[in-house]
């Protein structure tokens, strides 16, 4: 991975579809556990990813919702609030086969090197049996509260 062939974009209206593949994509072994249907699975995950993406249009106004790219390839979304106390990632998401790449690592360091010269936390929500949790320990990130399915995680430039 070239650090120069990835970058972020916007999201557009007609990325939703996209969106909404990313988004089932960190829910494939949760759905694997189900005894539905593939239709029944389609239409649990879609109302899900709209009830999730309007919740975050509506309570994140103001925050940079993108997509990271690979070249000019989607690989991902990254959504970040960037509020006057703290840098909040809202989702880093990344399609199965760009995980494990370094591409959602390199956007972490960038925002903590963003929050450390603005002297802010960063801070995200973790469902508890996100493989990424190790990647989260692993950047120094602590978790500092536990709100039922997800942990709330904290970075701070004098914790490392």
């Amino acid at each position: 991975m070239e650090k120069n062939k990835i970058k972020l974009r916007s999201i557009k209206p007609e990325d939703e579809e996209f969106l909404y593949q990313v988004y089932a994509s960190t829910r494939e072994v949760e759905m694997a556990m189900v005894d539905w249907t593939k239709e029944q699975i389609e239409t649990f995950l879609r109302m899900q990813f709209n009830a999730q993406h309007k919740h975050y249009q509506e309570n994140y106004v103001g925050s940079k919702f993108d997509i990271i790219l690979e070249g000019n390839t989607p690989v991902g979304r990254l959504y970040v609030a960037r509020w006057e106390k703290e840098i909040r990632i809202i989702d880093i998401s990344l399609l199965p086969e760009f995980r494990r790449k370094g591409i959602g690592s390199l956007f972490l360091k960038d925002i903590m090197a963003e929050a450390a010269l603005d002297g802010k936390p960063v801070s995200i929500h973790v469902e508890h049996f996100n493989p990424a949790l190790r990647l989260y320990n692993k950047l120094g990130f602590r978790k500092i509260d536990d709100t039922g399915a997800y942990f709330l995680m904290e970075w701070k430039e004098d914790l490392c």
